[in-house]
Order: C-alpha cells, then structure tokens, then sequence
C-alpha cells in the first residue's frame, strides 16, 4: 500500500463520519422552507391525527399529487418524537446517509478487500452539495433518491457476482428497492431502473443474460407487489379519483406539459446537476472529459473496451447519470430536486477521478477529508447564523408565534392578496378555502369582514404583503392591530367594528 493509500487508515475516518451524521441531523428543528415542507408535513400530521397510513388529505381534501413513502417516515416519527419540524424531517436525513452508505457499498464491491474507496466515496457523498441540501428537507427528491440509488447498487452487485451462488440476494433486493421507489414518487421509481439497466447493456455492447431476463418476470411482479402495499389501497378508496389525479394529472400532465407553473429551457439541468455536485464539480467535469477522450480514442484505433470493474462502474455511472438527466430535460414542468436521482452517479465520476490523483498524491489523499470537513463545518455555521434569519423570512412560524402570543389562538387566518402555503401547517384547521380545498384569496377588507360575519367570528388574523398593509389599517371597516413584520409578510390582528 503507497502511503496516500494509508494516510485515509486513521481516526480522522471516524471523526469525519461522526461530523457528518451530526451535520445531517443539526438544525432540523428550524421552520419549514418554501411552499412544499409545510404542506408535506402538514398532510402527514392528518394522516398521523387520523390514524390512516392510506390516505393522504390537505385540510381535510384529498390531496394525491404523491405516494406515500415520505409520509410514513414523518407519521412513524411523529409517533416517536410528536408532531414538529424536527421529526418531519428525520425520514429524509436518515434517507440521506442511506444514500450514502449505500454509494459506500458499490465503491466496497468494486475493489474487494480494499475499503479506500468506498471510503472516499462516502465522503465525497455526504459532503456533495445536493445530498447535504435535499437531506435536510421534508421532501420527496432524497426520499426518491435513496431507494433508486439502493435498487441500482444492488443490481451492480449483482453484475459482478453474476456467476456466483450468492448473486441472488442482491437482484432480489435490486427489486424490492424498485417497488420502494414506485411508493416514493410513482412510476419513475421503475421506469428509471430498467432504463438505466437497458442503457447500460447498450453503452457495453452486451446481451443481457438469460437469468436477467428471466428475473424481469418474477421480478417486476414482486417490486408490484411491494408498490401494492399503498397503491391497492388507495385504488379500492378512491378509484378512477385517484387514477386521474394521481397519474393522469400529476404523472403524464406534469411531464408533457406546463400545467403546474415550472417551465425552465431545455438545458436547465445541464447547469443544475454540476451545481448540485459542488464542492466537487471540477473533478465531475474532469472525470467526463476524461473518460470522452478515452472513448473516442478507442473508437478511433477500435481497441478493446476496458473490462475491469472500475472501468465497468465508469460505465454504469455514465448509463445511470445521463437517464434522468435526459428524461427531466424533455419534461415541460422542470424543479431543481428533480434530478437530485442523477446526483449520486455524477458523485461517482468525481470520487473515481479524485481516487485516481490521491493514489498518486498524498496532498489528494488529504485534501479529500479536509474539504469534505470544511463543507461540514461551514453547514453548521451557516445553520447557526445566516439560516436561521432566513427561515424566519420565508416562514410564518414566527408570526405565528407571536399572534399567540398576543391572545390571537384559534381564530380564523386569511390570506389578503396572498396565499401563503406555510400556513398550512403553522395555521393548520383555521384557514379560509375554496370548495376544492385550495386556499382562498381575499382582495379587500370588505371581503374580510364578509368572511368574519359569515363564520360567526368577532377577531380573526390577516396575513397580507407589506405593500397592501395600508389597505387594511386605514380601512374604516375593521380595526387592525399590526401584530409583527417578518419582510415577506406582516400579520395583522383584525377586529370587527
């Protein structure tokens, strides 16, 4: 062994593991970000109150835009922990370092009794800037990405033990893994697989074998079989409501068109997926233009194609990275996290590439833990400092807080001139909605107190714009008391005269 090899053998191993899991658990307490945390949870606290895994519903409606997965994990911790922002998020944290260690996994498999690399890719892994992120959130991208990246590490175990009496276990679980996606996040848990598999066999220029083919049969029965376990259910519930909701609108409508307001060009994901490789980018960059050249200079002097198992996972990362990218960049509705599937492949690429320069290079073979520690520890500053604030800004949990504070408890909560998704769960039971269960608008005090008089309520809370603020307490209808301004909106207590 060189001595770059060695110089990961040391307790920074351990010390750099137990940074990460604390950096991935640190800070989970904090308000939810964005429109989609709030709602999530929220549908999963009804889920929780009402003691039913099947259905999901959003202020009482029906709410099936997504499978269940992500729920369970936030119904069983709530069960653990109560309901909080905390154990919302414990399901995609836990899904985070699973998809690490199973990135750990394939980097073991490929070079047996040597566990170098598989260090330095669960390093590199958990320090990428997309893992890190993703894993923090109540969402369904990571939650995606764990059983996709599990599915595909089993079948690469798989391809290497192939001759081997002990090769079955991994393709069972290859698809067990694959009903798991199925539940997270709905059809692409099993289209992205299989095409990946076939692609795959296509860049090697090899037949699958019969045993694969075989297994394709009683395989995809049991990943049915695993998906079963919500989607039979929720079919015997709700029937055709839940098949045009579910896959008509939310599966075929959001892909062909720009139905639910995200259209981004055609390349959008070329400059997303590098950024979600930082700090790591110039070695992903690098690691492509690499292995491009060695592709076109083997076609060039037709060579034979390089069989060894690093050479056989290069493949298999490019076969598994280029699949969603391609499919996501023809999508009509496109959101960063989407191609969060493709970001442990593109990890790959760069660990391959690093894990060439530290075998040659003790300054690499140090650099590696160094700027994954220092991407820890800036996360913990970040959630310290800067993080916070914003949280405070992008949520109404502090506004919230502070209407209680003031008496304002179980009053109604409208929206003027805004509908603010955070309120789902931070004013969950007390606000104003359309017959189909969507938020409902308000556009002048006049409205406000025709609601008030309508729901038999002498105070309610007003979340409005700081630029529509005026409307409300110069009106003459209603007596407003402005409560707290966080920047993004201000909460006012309103009274009728």
């Amino acid at each position: 062994m060189t001595k770059p090899e060695s110089a990961i053998r040391s307790p920074k191993s351990a010390i750099i593991a137990i940074l990460a899991v604390f950096t991935y658990f640190f800070g989970l307490w904090l308000p939810f970000f964005g429109p989609d945390e709030p709602r999530y949870a929220q549908v999963a606290r009804e889920m929780f109150e009402r003691g039913d895994w099947v259905t999901p519903t959003l202020g009482g409606f029906h709410w099936f835009e997504k499978p269940a997965l992500l729920y369970w994990t936030q119904i069983a911790s709530f069960n653990v922990f109560g309901v909080s922002e905390f154990a919302a998020r414990i399901g995609p944290a836990l899904f985070g370092l699973a998809t690490v260690a199973a990135l750990w996994f394939i980097g073991k498999s490929v070079v047996q009794g040597n566990s170098i690399f598989a260090q330095r890719l669960a390093v590199i892994a958990a320090s990428t800037l997309g893992i890190l992120v993703f894993s923090r959130g109540a969402s369904f991208d990571i939650t995606i990405t764990f059983p996709v990246t599990a599915a595909m590490v089993c079948y690469f175990i798989f391809e290497g033990r192939s001759d081997e009496k002990g090769s079955t276990v991994p393709l069972v679980l290859f698809y067990v893994f694959v009903g798991v996606a199925v539940i997270a996040k709905g059809l692409i848990g099993i289209v992205f697989p299989y095409a990946i598999i076939a692609f795959y066999h296509v860049l090697r220029r090899r037949v699958p074998t019969n045993r694969l083919i075989v297994s394709l049969f009683w395989g995809t029965a049991l990943a049915v079989i695993v998906a079963a376990t919500w989607y039979l259910p929720m079919y015997w519930r709700h029937g055709w409501e839940f098949i045009d909701e579910f896959f008509v609108q939310h599966h075929f409508q959001r892909y062909t068109s720009n139905k639910y307001q995200h259209p981004q060009p055609f390349y959008f994901y070329l400059w997303v997926l590098p950024l979600m490789t930082l700090p790591w980018t110039p070695f992903l960059l690098a690691s492509i233009w690499k292995n491009a050249k060695a592709a076109i200079q083997r076609l060039r002097v037709h060579s034979e194609r390089d069989s060894s198992p690093i050479a056989q996972l290069t493949t298999f990362a490019f076969a598994w990275m280029l699949v969603p990218l391609v499919f996501f960049s023809f999508s009509g509705s496109k959101l960063p996290g989407y191609i969060l599937p493709a970001v442990p492949p593109a990890i790959i690429l760069a660990s391959l590439y690093l894990h060439e320069l530290a075998g040659k290079s003790r300054r690499w073979a140090t650099a590696i833990p160094a700027l994954a520690s220092a991407v820890f520890l800036v996360a913990i500053m970040l959630l310290l400092s800067a993080v916070p604030r914003f949280a405070d800004a992008d949520s109404v949990s502090g506004l919230m807080r502070s209407a209680q504070e003031r008496g304002y408890t179980g009053v109604p909560v409208y929206g003027l001139h805004t509908v603010v998704h955070s309120a789902e769960f931070y004013a969950a039971g007390h606000l104003l909605r359309e017959p189909d269960g969507k938020q409902k608008r308000l556009y002048s005090p006049a409205e406000v107190e025709a609601e008030m008089r309508r729901a038999g309520a002498a105070r309610c809370l007003v979340l409005v714009p700081p630029e529509y603020l005026k409307q409300l307490t110069e009106s003459p209808i209603v007596r407003s008391e402005v409560i707290r301004n966080n920047g993004e909106w201000v909460i006012v207590g309103v009274s009728l005269n």
